[in-house]
């Protein structure tokens, strides 16, 4: 059941370098509500089609659309509704962990930004790192900082790249069932990923990036499709 306007839509979507098409074509929605995974094999595309379809970079063929406008990072109103973090670190490394999440917080107009940071370094169980610099982090401590940068801040679409890696089993889990309580306040939610219990856990569909083409499919497909 459709939830309200969709959030994201792609058209005959397809992704790839210069004139060199990666993946697709793909024709999807994603509705308030929903979270939206993609899966394949390293390589096959799914990053590029993520890039594509938020705008990060050009289509070869077809179109996307964010709350019905054409994605641009430029513009003050697409970076107010949509949230992204992708397969980089994009830190500041002259602040804290909480200097960096206050950043964010305040930046977003947060009604109690302190509150908000101490729930994210809660949640994230970067309690011990509070004070520290990225630099002095471990590489899955950064991730941490970074995913929660992206959910700290308000957002009608959140789209993640492998929000799973260098997590351990037990935040992975955690996070799955994160992303499937952000999407029920009606927010949707778009994500690469490898692991087939933060699909199972987190995704109401799926699309499958494979032999060049993007099909959308069941939740259990993709998770069958990961696990084979």
């Amino acid at each position: 059941m459709k939830l309200g306007n969709a959030v994201l839509t792609a058209e005959n979507l397809v992704a790839g370098y210069g004139e060199h098409a990666v993946c697709g074509p793909l024709d999807v929605e994603v509705f308030p509500g929903q979270v939206l995974g993609m899966v394949g094999e390293n390589g096959a595309g799914k990053s590029t089609l993520l890039r594509t379809m938020i705008g990060a970079q050009a289509a070869i063929e077809g179109d996307a659309h964010v709350l019905g406008l054409m994605p641009d990072d430029r513009s003050a109103l697409f970076r107010s509704k949509v949230s992204v973090l992708l397969d980089e670190d994009a830190y500041f490394d002259s602040l804290t962990v909480r200097e960096h999440l206050s950043l964010v917080a305040r930046g977003h107009g947060l009604g109690n930004p302190d509150a908000a940071v101490e729930g994210e370094i809660g949640f994230f169980e970067l309690q011990t790192v509070a004070d520290a610099f990225p630099d002095q982090l471990s590489s899955g401590q950064r991730r941490k900082l970074l995913l929660a940068s992206a959910f700290i801040r308000p957002f009608e679409l959140l789209v993640l790249d492998e929000p799973e890696q260098r997590l351990d089993t037990r935040m992975r889990g955690l996070l799955a069932q994160r992303i499937a309580r952000t999407a029920k306040k009606s927010a949707a939610v778009v994500m690469v990923t490898h692991d087939a219990d933060v699909a199972q856990t987190a995704c109401t569909r799926a699309v499958i990036v494979d032999d060049g083409g993007a099909r959308v499919v069941s939740t259990d497909e993709a998770v069958a499709r990961i696990r084979r």
